[in-house]
């Protein structure tokens, strides 16, 4: 006795399938995606690694070959004076930027979407200006009859010299460095699960504890960037500087334009560029090693904190 299998039978067979074509449109595509990197990584050869490198040669070939330019920088009390003095207003810079740009960012995260993106087009509407335009519209409100010292004259106090002083380049370097902080920050923010902080207050834990404890710590990388990258672009900030500052608050890109354009020390200019490219390089590993680190120990945080339901 025969069994006749029902017509569908044959359509529930599993299939072999087999996986050239996907392979092969793989291997496509990561060959297109490789055609489509080499004309960036052609600009940045040609406009970054080749410059750096002339510099770097520059530096021990000129005026003679040799390592005296570099030993100059080290000897001239002058050079020392200019570099540390750009290290302290990057760094004074940055905390300016985040004490602000912290309470911004958690504010644009906890706000209705409405809000978020009104509060962030603020932070995207300084990226339309001219750096030119805004540098010159602090030189009109740092005047010694601008607004500023127009307002501390209203509100009782007298006028305040801030036109070429630290304190007037701090502020004008701020505000054109605050939205290289806020989005960093807001962005991990964002990727922060609000539900581990309802459980830290939910096991007894104050707001203000479980802000500190659980919160702060996983909103550290976005803080880590912001500052890494406020800190890179303020080493090598030339034009506020130049025309909020004075001589007597210069800084290292005016120092290396002062090198090259008045003194045509190029050999000088280059060992004052690589040194300004090595600090850089240090402090951005420093930071990566520090928030791989502190990564490693946030996420084991947030996987126990996770495991506690609400």
């Amino acid at each position: 006795m025969s069994v006749t299998s029902p017509p569908h039978a044959a359509a529930r067979t599993p299939r072999r399938r087999t996986s050239t074509p996907r392979a092969g449109g793989r291997r496509f595509w990561g060959r297109a995606g490789l055609l489509l990197v080499v004309p960036a990584l052609v600009v940045l050869a040609v406009f970054f690694v080749v410059p750096a490198l002339r510099l770097l040669w520059l530096s021990v070939t000129s005026p003679e070959p040799g390592f005296g330019n570099y030993t100059a920088i080290i000897r001239d009390d002058v050079a020392v004076t200019i570099v540390l003095r750009t290290l302290g207003m990057a760094a004074i810079v940055t905390a300016v930027c985040l004490v602000f740009a912290y309470p911004y960012a958690y504010l644009m995260t906890i706000s209705p979407r409405r809000w978020r993106v009104i509060l962030l087009g603020v932070v995207l509407i300084p990226f339309w200006t001219s750096l030119m335009a805004r540098t010159f519209a602090w030189v009109v409100l740092l005047q010694d009859n601008g607004i500023v010292n127009f307002l501390l004259s209203s509100l009782g106090g007298g006028g305040v010299h801030l036109l070429g002083t630290a304190a007037g380049v701090t502020l004008a370097m701020a505000q054109v460095m605050l939205p290289f902080m806020v989005l960093p920050v807001h962005t991990t923010m964002r990727g922060i699960d609000r539900r581990l902080v309802d459980a830290a207050m939910s096991l007894g834990a104050r707001p203000v504890n479980a802000f500190l404890r659980v919160y702060l710590p996983l909103s550290l990388p976005g803080v880590a960037a912001g500052a890494t990258l406020v800190m890179v672009l303020s080493l090598g900030f030339y034009v506020t500087p130049s025309l909020v500052g004075s001589p007597k608050q210069s800084m290292l890109a005016q120092f290396i334009s002062v090198q090259v354009n008045q003194l045509v020390n190029f050999g000088g200019a280059g060992a004052l560029a690589v040194a300004l490219l090595v600090l850089t390089l240090v402090l951005v590993g420093g930071v990566q090693f520090a928030t791989r680190r502190k990564g490693a120990q946030t996420a084991t945080g947030a996987s126990m904190a996770g495991g506690v339901s609400v």
